[in-house]
């Protein structure tokens, strides 16, 4: 009988031992984690990262808290320093463009490249064929070898150009044009090999740029620039889908150590969820191919109200913008005008990603 009872103090003591250390951990939890984009949450990239949080916050019982923190309030406008905010522990997470942390991380550039995935036979193929390909774990290893924790790629969409002057068919329609564009040399090499007159300018300051007439126009996703009604100032648009603009949902590493195993798992399939739910919201509308599948998607999860346009260009004729989709002849004329760039960042971007993505594409190419 004592044996029996010393068994069970034994036991129960290991119990208590295993419920202090979960309290423990669970005590060593922050009551928030920051997470960090650039745009306001009525976009595709800021309903995404909201969704994240919530998914998170949901599925662990309230225990996890992650504030999505829009309109680069963690940056103070200064998007491209995000990285390093995340990598020395000022931000927690991030739901971010590829492109706000290329300075840092310049393998991100790939996907910056002019015309580089549009000149496929389906665009949002290649796309998908370089995040989930050999390309896309190299960057993945990229980013955490430089010092941040990849969990998945999302999608802010592909960029088009809008401007208050006049409309756009042809590289000598930009001569002199004043537009904003990410505080990128890559940008500014390709915009300037087009003739126009860049202007690096964090996206917080833009709109109120456009309204003072101070600049004539910038280049961005149609679900990032028509929700803040960039229509009131520009009423150009071409559609030319000039380079893909993946975003990433990334961690501090120190941050994503402090969590448990199954706690990570739990962040990284929540985070999965999100990144399919923003590239279906990225995609309805404007992917002439599978946009009725990203529709049934978010049907299929209860969200299909929060893509309510399904025919974007009808959507911005309607608003009064006058919607200039270009013919693949008059494409080739910006294609070639910004082959040299490409060229040029080949080496700065490493020749065998490049490699790499091409032979990506190229496995899905039909």
């Amino acid at each position: 009988m004592m044996k029996f009872g010393r068994c069970l103090l034994l036991a129960l003591a290991a119990v208590l031992v295993v419920s202090a250390a979960d309290v423990a951990s669970a005590a060593a939890y922050k009551d928030e984690y920051k997470l960090d984009l650039v745009p306001s949450s009525g976009t595709g990239w800021g309903m995404g990262a909201q969704y994240f949080t919530d998914l998170v916050r949901e599925r662990s019982g309230g225990k996890i808290n992650i504030k999505p923190y829009f309109n680069a309030q963690l940056t103070v406008g200064k998007q491209t320093n995000a990285f390093m905010l995340l990598r020395n522990g000022t931000i927690d997470f991030a739901c971010q463009s590829t492109i706000n942390y290329s300075p840092q991380v310049p393998e991100l550039n790939l996907f910056a490249l002019p015309f580089f995935m549009s000149g496929q036979p389906d665009r949002y193929k290649a796309l998908d064929a370089i995040t989930n390909g050999k390309a896309g774990k190299l960057i993945a290893k990229a980013i955490d070898d430089k010092g941040g924790k990849f969990l998945c790629f999302g999608e802010n969409g592909f960029r088009e150009l809008t401007n208050s002057k006049k409309e756009i068919r042809v590289p000598a329609d930009l001569q002199g044009l004043k537009l904003r564009v990410v505080g990128s040399q890559l940008f500014l090499d390709t915009f300037k090999a087009l003739g126009s007159n860049p202007v690096a300018m964090p996206w917080s300051d833009t709109m109120s740029a456009l309204q003072q007439g101070t600049i004539d126009g910038q280049e961005n996703p149609i679900n990032t620039f028509f929700p803040v009604k960039i229509y009131e100032f520009n009423k150009f648009v071409t559609n030319w889908h000039y380079m893909g603009d993946p975003t990433m949902f990334v961690v501090n590493p120190a941050v994503w150590k402090s969590f448990s195993a199954e706690d990570q798992e739990l962040i990284l399939k929540a985070a999965q969820d999100a990144a399919k739910y923003q590239i279906a919201l990225a995609r309805v509308g404007v992917d002439e191919v599978g946009g009725a599948a990203q529709l049934e998607f978010l049907k299929s999860i209860g969200k299909d109200g929060d893509a309510p346009i399904h025919d974007w260009n009808a959507e911005m004729a309607r608003v009064g913008m006058t919607v200039t989709n270009l013919t693949p002849e008059e494409t080739k004329q910006f294609v070639d005008l910004t082959a040299t760039v490409i060229d040029s960042w080949r080496d700065k971007i490493g020749a065998d990603l490049i490699k790499a993505a091409q032979e990506d594409m190229a496995a899905v190419a039909k």
